[in-house]
């Protein structure tokens, strides 16, 4: 997957960059979490700092546009976004597989 930044704006107020992109890829489109791991990576912030608000498929192509916020600190991200938003962002749990030993 290639991401191309289109525009990144620094909101002073809400301590957060905002980020439009574009991404092209091969295949299905990938999923919120990869998204978000490559912006992280590109942009060198923690994951857990990105926010995905917008990743529209093109139809027919294999592009999307999209639109991320990345935050300064999780305690501002917490209380400028909604609920749902946080949720639908949350990294999953690391599953814990428990061996039975005899």
């Amino acid at each position: 997957m290639d991401i191309n930044i289109i525009e990144d704006k620094n909101n002073a107020l809400l301590n957060r960059h905002e980020v439009k992109f574009d991404a092209t890829f091969k295949g299905s489109t990938p999923s919120r979490l990869d998204v978000r791991g490559k912006l992280a990576a590109m942009l060198n912030v923690p994951l857990e700092l990105v926010i995905l608000q917008k990743f529209e498929n093109t139809y027919g192509m294999s592009a999307a546009n999209g639109y991320a916020k990345i935050y300064e600190d999780a305690a501002r991200m917490k209380v400028v976004e909604k609920e749902y938003v946080l949720k639908r962002n949350e990294l999953p749990e690391a599953e814990v597989v428990e061996e039975a030993g005899e």
